[in-house]
């Protein structure tokens, strides 16, 4: 294994090679804690793909959640309500991701869920165009057995994770900790990038 250091204009640059290199419908998954900025790095990958030709869909977990009364039947910071009962996975599945296997019918919905009104949200489905590469991007995604095509995992430090997460956010830590021993995503991501530092990223290559 060796780890190799890049500048984030290069990690941008290899993800987008590797990502277009792939034809059809692509399910890239970029999974991190929000401390890791996830979703940052998925929106950067957006003009690079279309540059390339790809059409690009986003999507972000947090826009696939489960309602309140389920996320929170547990306890407001209750870290294994976090791990277990915040993302809808089964809708995501359902109406975003299984519509791009081979052969799929590729209409998709993109934004399900309306966390700040607590709602189903009224926006439509989509037909995802041909080549479309749709970037998924959130904590905790690579758990659920959802079928992805490259997964991307940015792995953080307990320490930094700590440092870099907002405190009223510190009871969401087991939940990561306990992804980390349950999950080991860092063993089997398809990308593993050490973010310590988000301004001097490294590829973990395991040759």
């Amino acid at each position: 294994m060796r780890v190799r250091p890049v500048t984030p204009e290069r990690l941008v640059t290899e993800l987008t090679e590797r990502i277009a290199a792939r034809p059809g419908w692509v399910r890239v998954a970029i999974d991190g804690p929000d401390a890791a900025r996830p979703d940052e790095l998925a929106d950067a990958l957006v003009v690079p793909l279309r540059t390339r030709g790809r059409p690009v869909v986003r999507v972000r977990a947090a826009d696939h959640l489960r309602p309140a009364s389920l996320r929170l039947e547990r306890g407001r910071e209750n870290p294994d309500s976090f791990y277990e009962d915040w993302l809808d996975a089964e809708g995501l599945v359902r109406e975003v991701l299984r519509p791009l296997d081979p052969g799929g019918s590729g209409r998709i919905r993109p934004v399900r869920f309306d966390a700040a009104a607590d709602r189903a949200s009224r926006t439509p489905f989509i037909t995802a165009a041909p080549d479309s590469v749709l970037l998924l991007s959130g904590p905790l995604l690579l758990g659920h057995g959802l079928p992805l095509d490259l997964t991307v995992h940015i792995v953080l430090t307990p320490a930094a994770l700590r440092r870099r997460t907002p405190a009223p956010w510190h009871w969401t830590l087991p939940a990561f900790a306990r992804y980390e021993e349950e999950v080991a995503p860092a063993s089997w991501a398809d990308v593993v990038i050490r973010a310590d530092d988000p301004r001097h990223p490294a590829i973990v290559d395991r040759g």
